[in-house]
């Protein structure tokens, strides 16, 4: 027998919601909840921190590619998700979440692994200096400006705001300094549920960068 869904908030559960923001669907139906990802780690970690057992399927998108999805039946949860901020069919209509300060970078973890990136490029204008940016990314301009006041509220960082002609989705870019401050509040210990790549990603050109200042010096 399942065990009811425990509206307690955990670093784990905020962590989950981030991902179902990014990455999750409320079905129209009222009780469905759906998340894809090209990452099984991805959904195994939402199943994990949900304490859920569903099967990890696959599905065909319109352009014939295939994602990994869980898809489960929870009305309970399907209610939480409403009351806190999430809606069907909400890419474009999103706003700000409901959750406690004091999980949010778990959420915000959550939230760059389903929809985050981090990158980094040489800065042609100094030589040995390289640029790096923590990016997050949603369609939603209120979700997006909802996000970047949280940040600020808690990190006073302000990061930078764009959209590109070519794309409807909006990114919030935090670089250098900014950056670093986050990455530390994201990942606060090592044993923090995250998606592993990226967090090696970042891990390996922070280090990559770090080593070639070392050099210059």
């Amino acid at each position: 027998m399942r065990k009811a869904f425990n509206r307690a908030w955990t670093p784990n559960f905020a962590y989950a919601i981030g991902l179902i923001t990014t990455d999750g669907s409320l079905s129209s139906d009222g009780r469905h909840i759906d998340i894809s990802s090209k990452d099984k780690e991805q959904l195994e970690n939402v199943l994990t921190c949900l304490v859920r057992n569903d099967k990890i399927s696959k599905k065909k998108s319109g352009m014939g590619r295939i994602s990994l999805r869980i898809q489960f039946s929870d009305v309970s949860l399907y209610k939480f998700l409403l009351k806190i901020g999430l809606t069907p069919n909400k890419s474009k209509t999103l706003g700000g979440i409901n959750i406690p300060n004091e999980y949010f970078f778990d959420f915000l973890r959550g939230h760059f692994d389903g929809d985050g990136t981090f990158y980094s490029y040489q800065d042609l204008r100094w030589k040995n200096s390289y640029m790096f940016y923590l990016c997050f990314v949603s369609a939603s301009k209120n979700h997006i400006m909802w996000l970047r006041e949280k940040i600020k509220e808690a990190l006073d960082i302000s990061g930078s705001l764009t959209k590109a002609k070519s794309n409807s989705a909006y990114q919030l870019k935090y670089a250098k300094k900014e950056a670093i401050e986050l990455i530390e509040k994201l990942y606060y210990n090592h044993h923090v549920v995250c998606l592993s790549r990226k967090r090696t990603k970042i891990t390996d050109i922070l280090n990559a960068i770090e080593d070639m200042h070392a050099r210059v010096l």
